[in-house]
């Protein structure tokens, strides 16, 4: 999935909660944590918007749970020629 585009206003919301979050407890918050945060009663809906962040490059996990979810650093963009 590109990282380049525009992320919808539930992932912005999902991605500022967990930039705060890991700078004030030190990991990142739970799948229910993020839900009553954004607004999401369904623990599924918030791990698939927490898969859709991951296949784009914007999180991590260190374990199996989403609690130990890191940001990525951005990457800088590809270089090349384009094809016409």
């Amino acid at each position: 999935m590109r990282r380049d585009r525009a992320l919808s206003v539930r992932q912005e919301a999902i991605m500022r909660l967990i930039r705060s979050w890991i700078t004030e407890h030190g990991e990142g918050p739970t799948i229910r944590q993020i839900g009553a945060s954004v607004g999401l009663s369904s623990t599924s809906s918030v791990a698939y918007q927490l898969s859709q962040l991951e296949k784009r490059g914007l999180i991590s996990r260190t374990g199996r749970g989403w609690s130990s979810c890191q940001l990525e650093p951005p990457k800088p963009p590809r270089r090349g020629l384009r094809s016409r």
